[in-house]
């Protein structure tokens, strides 16, 4: 298993400056990649506390780029339902070239009702909107001279600049939640998936029909899972729960208040149940996500224990995200939890 950093901003502008987030989130990426963290990723969300520092991942992982070298750069992920695959694409071949081959591209359909309406999107064009994106930017990247009528964007005889440095072009990883056919369609395109820890009662079978999938379609190995959790280490244990803990309650409540349109009575057909995975996520807390372990909070040991554990019950994994510096967790802390892992835990696994 590999492990990386995942960063996923989670606060206001009265309580952290973006000068002083971004700042500290970059000492973090190099402490990260000195230590053989595998990858720094982050998200693009826009306009609510809840991910809105970061409405472009490939500005700061540009910057990663400079104060890295060995870490691969994931986006986690872009959203073509909000991004025209032309700018897209040149925009991802020319963070390839920054970073000297780095980058990981990962893709999501977007989820925040809020984030739908001001953009003047239909969330019932959700799928198709993603699935055209995605097919449009690799065939930009791929290929010259492209030409490609879609439903929404139509490209003509264009050879997008730069061309990759990586050849044919990044890998690919897209973002699935829910539906056996979300997992289903990224095997049988050949892309590694990147997922939340829902239960593992729940997750095991989608993975499940994710390997299937993609094993069906031909493609070489059994496919590349990454997914996301929180995680505090802290030789003592009581501390780390109580430091963590009210962190990862706020981080749950800013995910609903930005999500709760779906609440509302809100539906679409691209986002079947979202009503319930909400309320879910409305009802949950700290102690529920340690539990079933979405969260690593602890010492080494039972951290180290946990992950065992969720290997086993899940099926096995490829990639760890971790979420370090989580709503307004002192830059302190986060260091010292990422370096105490980094020694203590990783070599376990690695």
């Amino acid at each position: 298993m590999q492990f990386g950093v995942q960063f996923f901003p989670d606060v206001r502008p009265e309580e952290r400056p973006a000068e002083q987030y971004f700042r500290e989130a970059l000492d973090i990426a190099e402490e990260a990649d000195r230590l053989g963290f595998s990858h720094i990723r982050i998200v693009e969300h826009y306009f609510h506390h809840y991910g809105g520092y970061s409405p472009n991942p490939i500005v700061f992982l540009a910057a990663a780029a400079q104060r890295t070298r060995r870490a691969r750069l994931v986006t986690g992920a872009v959203l073509p339902a909000f991004n025209h695959p032309l700018k897209l694409a040149g925009e991802i071949a020319m963070l390839d070239a920054i970073s000297g081959g780095r980058l990981d591209v990962g893709f999501a359909r977007a989820f925040l009702p809020h984030e739908f309406r001001r953009f003047a999107r239909s969330p019932d064009e959700s799928v198709a909107r993603y699935r055209e994106g995605i097919e449009q930017v690799d065939l930009l990247l791929r290929e010259e001279g492209v030409t490609h009528r879609g439903h929404f964007h139509t490209i003509e005889n264009t050879t997008s600049l730069p061309r990759p440095t990586q050849k044919p072009r990044p890998k690919f990883y897209v973002a699935a939640l829910n539906t056996p056919e979300s997992f289903e369609y990224a095997g049988r395109m050949g892309y590694s998936v990147m997922v939340i820890a829902f239960v593992a009662a729940k997750m095991r079978p989608l993975l499940a029909a994710y390997r299937e999938a993609w094993q069906a379609a031909g493609h070489p190995g059994r496919g590349e899972v990454m997914i996301a959790f929180h995680m505090f280490c802290d030789q003592d244990g009581e501390r780390a729960r109580r430091i963590a803990a009210p962190l990862i309650d706020n981080y749950l409540h800013s995910l609903v208040d930005a999500a709760s349109d779906w609440l509302d009575g809100r539906a679409s057909q691209d986002y079947p149940g979202y009503d319930r995975i909400i309320a879910g996520l409305r009802a949950s807390n700290a102690a529920d996500q340690m539990t079933t372990g979405a969260a690593w909070v602890g010492t080494p040991d039972e951290i180290a224990r946990t992950i065992a554990t969720m290997e086993e019950d899940f099926g096995g994994f490829e990639h760890a995200s971790l979420q370090v510096n989580f709503n307004l967790m002192p830059f302190a802390d986060a260091m010292a939890s990422m370096r105490l892992f980094a020694r203590e835990v990783m070599p376990r696994f690695t």
